[in-house]
């Protein structure tokens, strides 16, 4: 059975106008539910987990800043949300989400986590709506348990994975593999194991045709044991803060194309759902539960 996991704080109140659409957290279990894609069974609720689990990844100073909310000014701006209690529960929610999906993934060749891929989230600092960086804690809370020893991350969302980048930058254990666009944020971008900068408006066929050439190649070089699957849907045309020209057909293929690799490979994955910011959220939704439907027709 699929597992996926989902909590009600992943919805966390945000001003009206905000450019996170926060919503679509409720919105994507419901629409996968009502078409019958996935059912209650499917869901687990995380919690908050031993704060052991993000010492692994995250600086403690950085970590308790974080946890009484006493971050500077400078560094509480740049992660972008108000700091609050519940927020900072629940992004330690969301890890645990990622964490224990990844053992599902291990029983079932594949889990996945509503929210999450908190990619711009640093060993010592947060931004651009990230703090607690899911997949590096997922990875290293499977190594540590024995369970993996290689693990590729494919990050696909349209902003590249410099937090990820800078947290592995010295571990050859994990390997960091982030496809983005060229001139998005971040502007300034960390160094990644494999990097592969996109033009702007770069369109589906291109898109398809350099993953279908890059990914087996890497699977086949790095033999992991584990992979992170982090299929943001900003890449898509519509998107506001993307600069790729994806249709949502071509970012299902995209889904297809990654899952299939892992599921014909016999090699686990475990997907953070990361960014999606078109002006309408119901493209969002649809471009995320094509990820879930594909991973319903390939694995079960």
């Amino acid at each position: 059975m699929l597992k996926i996991a989902h909590h009600p704080i992943y919805n966390h109140p945000l001003k009206e106008g905000h450019r996170f659409p926060m919503e679509k957290y409720d919105l994507l279990p419901q629409q996968l539910l009502y078409e019958g894609t996935c059912n209650p069974e499917n869901f687990f609720e995380p919690e908050i987990p031993d704060n052991k689990h993000f010492f692994t990844v995250h600086e403690p100073e950085y970590f308790f800043d974080l946890l009484n909310i006493t971050l500077n000014q400078k560094a509480a701006r740049k992660i972008g949300f108000p700091l609050s209690e519940v927020l900072i529960e629940r992004e330690m929610i969301i890890a645990d989400g990622t964490m224990k999906a990844s053992e599902f993934a291990l029983q079932n060749g594949i889990a996945m986590n509503i929210a999450g891929g908190t990619h711009h989230a640093f060993s010592n600092r947060g931004e651009a709506f990230c703090m607690l960086n899911d997949q590096a804690i997922g990875a290293k809370y499977l190594q540590n348990k024995g369970l993996t020893q290689k693990i590729l991350i494919v990050d696909l969302d349209v902003h590249q994975g410099n937090g990820t980048a800078e947290i592995f930058k010295n571990d050859n254990t994990v390997f960091t593999f982030s496809m983005h666009g060229k001139s998005n944020y971040p502007f300034e971008k960390e160094q990644s194991d494999l990097d592969i900068a996109l033009k702007n408006d770069t369109q589906t066929d291109e898109y398809l045709s350099i993953l279908k050439e890059i990914l087996p190649k890497l699977i086949n070089q790095e033999k992991p044991d584990f992979i992170y699957y982090l299929c943001g849907v900003d890449v898509l045309e519509t998107d506001k803060l993307g600069k790729l020209s994806l249709s949502i057909e071509g970012c299902k293929e995209r889904d297809r194309f990654v899952l299939q690799t892992c599921f014909d490979s016999k090699i686990p994955v475990m997907c953070s759902m990361g960014g999606g910011y078109s002006k309408d959220v119901n493209i969002v939704v649809e471009a995320h539960a094509n990820t879930f439907r594909v991973a319903q027709e390939i694995y079960f």
